[in-house]
């Protein structure tokens, strides 16, 4: 099973848009951790979307669609 998912971070007041073929609280965990990218200048992301698919494809292609804030506009006040 692969998602596609929303992350958002209140301290920052963005949106992440991601895939990933792993358990969404371990990859949770990973944004969370010590690492580089966007998502490593916050340590309160928290999952508010996610949709699961049968393949990494199909998660991959509805990231694509949505990374340009369509996803996300429907979650901002």
């Amino acid at each position: 099973m692969c998602y596609f998912y929303i992350l958002f971070s209140k301290s920052l007041n963005e949106y992440y848009v991601g895939h990933s073929c792993e358990i969404l609280q371990e990859r949770l965990r990973k944004h969370l951790s010590d690492h580089k990218g966007f998502t490593s200048k916050a340590k309160d992301w928290m999952i508010v979307y996610s949709e699961s698919f049968d393949s990494k494809n199909k998660a991959y292609k509805k990231e694509g669609k949505q990374n340009h804030g369509k996803a996300v506009s429907k979650f901002k006040n």
